[in-house]
């Protein structure tokens, strides 16, 4: 069993992530949808004020896996949480505890801060991480459903027609 070393993302993990992300993307079926490029997930990791944050899993040197994850809060307990975006290990290095790992670290980041709760999402079809996932405690959120605004209706709803129209009131 190889030895699972985690850490903090570096800026020079950025190009492997990216690349790591874009596998993700097409085992998630959705390559077409994937644009991030080296500078975006550097400008969101490395800013003065980041809002992304991440942690690599490396073995014998090498980054096999990653997360990336971001804060938010909960008004009725009015404490933040963890929210892990995208969390990828390398094939052949999966089974061997990278995962874990990696959860761990946002785990560990809750703990540390006084969080009370690590969130996350995957597909629905996606039944290899919902049975990890659930060994680890993870428990679905089946009175909740996840919706999502993009594209031409955030445009719509967010866009210039909206600034130049009177509040609704």
């Amino acid at each position: 069993m190889p030895v699972v070393v985690t850490r903090p993302v570096r800026e020079s993990d950025v190009k492997c992530i990216v690349r790591m992300v874009h596998d993700l993307a097409d085992y998630e079926r959705s390559a077409h949808e994937c644009r991030l490029t080296e500078r975006q997930l550097s400008d969101a990791l490395f800013s003065e004020r980041p809002a992304l944050f991440g942690h690599v899993a490396e073995v014998t040197g090498t980054v096999v896996g990653f997360v990336v994850w971001f804060l938010n809060f909960s008004t009725w307990t009015g404490t933040h949480g963890v929210y892990g975006e995208d969390m990828f290990v390398l094939p052949e290095y999966r089974r061997y505890g990278v995962g874990r790992a990696l959860f761990n670290e946002m785990a560990a980041e809750c703990v540390r801060r006084g969080y009370e709760r690590l969130d996350f999402a995957t597909l629905d079809w996606n039944k290899p991480t919902i049975a990890f996932t659930a060994s680890l405690g993870a428990k679905p959120l089946s009175d909740w459903t996840m919706y999502r605004i993009s594209g031409a209706e955030l445009a719509r709803l967010g866009g210039k027609e909206r600034l130049d129209s009177p509040v609704d009131t």
